[in-house]
């Protein structure tokens, strides 16, 4: 579990790291216990007065394109001083206009045991075509959750935050003043 303390740190270092000339904006940066995830916002590109909807999003994933090839030596020597710094792969993304683009992400293996009913679950959204496989079916599964639940989410995080303050607190926990009870 990160803190919201550790999630404040990493973003201002990024924030402090980052070339000023990199991104328009520093819009998110998100960790896990395996990765750590930076997304800016690029100028979008100018196009024609009553440019058609196929002509803009060709020039948005150009754009893209273009930035994720300009920008990947600065990208790279960022992201293996973080690596070394924070013990995660570091992953970059972009926000052009309306869209959202992923380079490079870590796809985490997570073992799990499922009964078979839950298992006939996966099995049938493969059946209808939603995914190929189980694995897919189960990131599928998540993904959906993960929509409808980001309140519910959003407050057991606070709680862990707050259990890990109580903690801090406790009889084991350094004295500020880094001196030990002698009593």
């Amino acid at each position: 579990m990160i803190t919201t303390e550790q999630r404040e740190k990493l973003r201002g270092w990024f924030a402090g790291r980052l070339p000023d000339d990199l991104f328009e904006e520093l819009i998110e940066v998100t960790v896990d216990r395996e990765e750590i995830t930076v997304i800016g916002r690029i100028p979008a590109p100018q196009l024609a007065k009553g440019a058609s909807a196929t002509e803009r999003e060709a020039a948005v994933e150009g754009r893209i394109q273009e930035f994720r090839e300009r920008t990947r030596e600065a990208r790279i020597e960022v992201a293996r001083e973080a690596e070394r710094r924070f013990g995660r792969k570091v992953s970059w993304g972009v926000e052009c206009g309306d869209e959202r683009a992923l380079f490079t992400h870590v796809a985490a293996p997570v073992m799990t045991r499922l009964r078979q009913p839950e298992r006939a679950v996966l099995d049938t959204l493969i059946a209808a075509g939603v995914a190929r496989s189980r694995s897919e079916a189960l990131a599928w599964c998540v993904r959906l959750v993960q929509r409808h639940t980001d309140d519910w989410l959003t407050e057991l995080r606070e709680s862990l935050e707050n259990v890990h303050r109580v903690r801090a607190q406790g009889p084991d926990a350094e004295p500020e003043d880094g001196t030990a009870d002698t009593e």
